[in-house]
C-alpha cells in the first residue's frame, strides 16, 4: 500500500530566512525538514563572493548590491558585516510566518536520540495562544498532556495570539563575551521540554539564531538594528529587536514564548572579538533595559508601526542622552518603517487592531 507522506506544516505560509557569508552546506542537515519551504538568504560581506546552495532548494539570494537597489538611500536602515542584515529578508517576505536560523546551528536530538524538527515546533507554538497574563505552573497549557492547573482563572484561558517563539540550544550556549571568557568549556547538555509564555511586562534576552515569529502580527518591530560595519556596537541586535518586540507584544496583547525547540548549536565565536563588540553594549544595557521596563505606549498606537515609531521617538529623547549612536539609531527606526511599508503597502500588512480590541 502506497503511504503518502504528511503535507508539511505552513508550507506556503512561512519563509526561511538565513543570514550567511560562507557556502550553505549545513542545509544538507536539514533537508528533510527544509526542502518543502522557501528560503530566503541574505549574503553578507563582499556581494561578489558566490555563495553555494546544496541542489533542491527553493531559494532566492540577496546580497549588499541587492539591498541597495531595492531600498536605495533607505538601505543605510540595514546593517552590513553583521548577522543583523537578516532583517531585510524579513521585509522582502511576502509570507505570513517567518522562521531564521544561523548557518552554524545544527540538527539538535531529543533525550531519546531522535532528530529535533525544530521548524514544525516553533509552527506549533506560534499556532497556540499564549498566556501573557496569569503565570501557568504546568508551563503550556496547550500542550498534549498539560492543562491549565487549579485556580488559574477561566476568563484567561482562552488565551492570546502568539506573535514570537524563541527557541534554545545545546551545545555552545548563548553567552555573552566576559562569560565566554570565564567558562570557554562550559556546553549546554540540559534538555528541558518545557515551553512557556513570557509574562506580559518582562523583557528577556531574545537571540536571532533559532527564531520564528508571526510577520503579519509583529513583524515592522522586527528590526535588528545598526549593527557591525561603523557602528560602535555588534551582538546586541536581536537584543534590541527583543526589547522593543516585546514591549508592543505586552501594549497590543499578543505572546512571546521560550522554550522547545532546541538547536545544535556547533561552534563558539572567538569572545575576544565578541568583547570588542559588545564593549559599549555592556554598560549601554544597564540605561536601556530600565528605559525599556518604563515605556509606556498611548492607547492611539494600535497598529505596530504606529507603537515602533513612538518608540523610536522615546528612544531619541532619553536614549540619545546616553549616546549619540541612539540618535541615529532612532533614525534608522523611522526609516526601516517607511522601507517596510513601500515593501509591503497597507492592507497587504498592515497589523491593524479593530476597535476596542486593545485592552
Amino acid at each position: 500500500m502506497a503511504t503518502t507522506s504528511p503535507v508539511p506544516l505552513l508550507k506556503d505560509e512561512l519563509d526561511i530566512v538565513i543570514p550567511t557569508i560562507r557556502n550553505l552546506d549545513f542545509l544538507e542537515m536539514w533537508r528533510p525538514f527544509f526542502q518543502p519551504y522557501h528560503l530566503i538568504i541574505v549574503q553578507d560581506g563582499d556581494p561578489s563572493k558566490t555563495i553555494k546552495v546544496p541542489e533542491g532548494f527553493d531559494y532566492e539570494l540577496y546580497n549588499r548590491n541587492d539591498i541597495n537597489r531595492i531600498l536605495g538611500p533607505k538601505a543605510s536602515c540595514i546593517s552590513f558585516k553583521d548577522s543583523a542584515c537578516r532583517c531585510f529578508g524579513y521585509m522582502v517576505s511576502k509570507k505570513k510566518y517567518i522562521y531564521t536560523i544561523d548557518d552554524d546551528c545544527f540538527v539538535a536530538k531529543d533525550p531519546s536520540g531522535k532528530d529535533i524538527n525544530a521548524l514544525e515546533q516553533h509552527i506549533k507554538n506560534l499556532l497556540s495562544p499564549s498566556t501573557p497574563f496569569f503565570f501557568n505552573t504546568l508551563y503550556d497549557p496547550y500542550r498534549a498532556g498539560a492543562d491549565f492547573v487549579r485556580g488559574y482563572p477561566f476568563s484567561l484561558r482562552g488565551g492570546v495570539p502568539t506573535a514570537v517563539s524563541h527557541g534554545l540550544w545545546l551545545n555552545i550556549p548563548d553567552y555573552d563575551a566576559p562569560t565566554q571568557l570565564v567558562k570557554p568549556l562550559e556546553r549546554n547538555t540540559r534538555y528541558v521540554d518545557a515551553i512557556m509564555t513570557i509574562p506580559k511586562g518582562t523583557l528577556f534576552p531574545m537571540c536571532g539564531m533559532n527564531l520564528a515569529f508571526n510577520r503579519e502580527l509583529i513583524g515592522p518591530a522586527m528590526y535588528f538594528g545598526l549593527m557591525g560595519d561603523g557602528q560602535p556596537i555588534g551582538r546586541y541586535d536581536d537584543m534590541w529587536a527583543g526589547w522593543c518586540t516585546k514591549v508592543i507584544c505586552d501594549h497590543l496583547d499578543w505572546g512571546v514564548k521560550t522554550g522547545l525547540p532546541y538547536i545544535w548549536h556547533s561552534k563558539a565565536s572567538n569572545p575576544f572579538v565578541n568583547l570588542k563588540k559588545e564593549y559599549k553594549g555592556i554598560y549601554w544595557q544597564e540605561e536601556l533595559i530600565p528605559f525599556f521596563q518604563s515605556v509606556t505606549l498611548p492607547k492611539d498606537c494600535n497598529t505596530v508601526q504606529k507603537c515602533y515609531l513612538e518608540l523610536s521617538k522615546q528612544v531619541k529623547a532619553k536614549l540619545g542622552k546616553v549616546d549619540e549612536y541612539f540618535n541615529k539609531l532612532a533614525d534608522a527606526m523611522v526609516t526601516w518603517i517607511e522601507a517596510w511599508d513601500e515593501l509591503n503597502p497597507s492592507g497587504a500588512n498592515s497589523s491593524e487592531l479593530p476597535d476596542g480590541a486593545l485592552k
